[in-house]
């Protein structure tokens, strides 16, 4: 209704507004002298115009029903356990207090940290050996002696020979025993070169490594000639 109240106030005005502008024109045309009977037919042309209103707006359609609330199934919840009761102590601690003021903690020592042992001490060289074999003291006097001895069986059978004998040197340069180790085919001459040997026969002990006198063997041959 508003539009069409505004539609019909717009005509009107248009037609006021042709009214105002006819009647000025017809104010000229008396003024300038214009036929009557022209600005009469005018005046009812104008005058008879008939305004019509327009039709009014046809009514908005009506909305469709609004759809029908959706029955959504009400599910039943499943039983809940109510919680374990928990136990909540409300009294405060004992505290305990003691007059007895415990002494002060011992100074922290600090430890300097051990020196690393440097490389080990090479062994000493080991002394030199002293060690030595045995060795004949004065051998050309005591063989001669043992030669001189020769056995009177021997001299008046003139048995001669070669007699191969090894001794037991002891300690003190003695000799301790004697075996005989190349026979010379006469018993007499084979038992005369060992008692020839343990009788004269003087030695420079052995020594061991330490120099210490030890014992140790000593072989020869004795020979016996005859002098014709």
């Amino acid at each position: 209704m508003a539009y069409a109240d505004q539609q019909m106030s717009g005509s009107r005005m248009v037609a006021i507004a042709i009214v105002v502008l006819i009647h000025l024109a017809i104010g000229y045309a008396l003024i300038t002298g214009l036929a009557y009977s022209a600005v009469k037919s005018v005046v009812e042309r104008v005058t008879t115009v008939d305004i019509e209103e327009p039709p009014p707006p046809p009514p908005p359609p009506d909305e469709p029903p609004p759809p029908p609330d959706e029955v959504i199934p009400q599910t039943v919840p499943p039983p809940v356990a109510p919680p374990p009761p928990v136990n909540i102590n409300t009294q405060a601690p004992p505290i305990q207090t003691t007059t007895v003021i415990p002494p002060p903690a011992p100074p922290l020592r600090i430890v300097p940290p051990a020196a690393p042992p440097g490389p080990p001490t090479p062994p000493a060289p080991p002394a030199p050996s002293r060690a030595r074999g045995v060795a004949p003291d004065g051998q050309g006097r005591w063989a001669a002696r043992i030669q001189e001895n020769y056995p009177s069986r021997a001299i008046r059978d003139e048995v001669e020979g070669r007699v191969g004998v090894r001794v037991q040197v002891g300690a003190n340069g003695r000799v301790e025993s004697c075996s005989v180790t190349g026979s010379s085919g006469s018993s007499v001459l084979d038992e005369a070169a060992c008692e020839g040997m343990q009788r004269y026969a003087r030695f420079n002990p052995a020594l061991n490594a330490a120099g210490d006198p030890i014992s140790a063997s000593w072989s020869t041959t004795i020979v016996y000639t005859l002098n014709r």
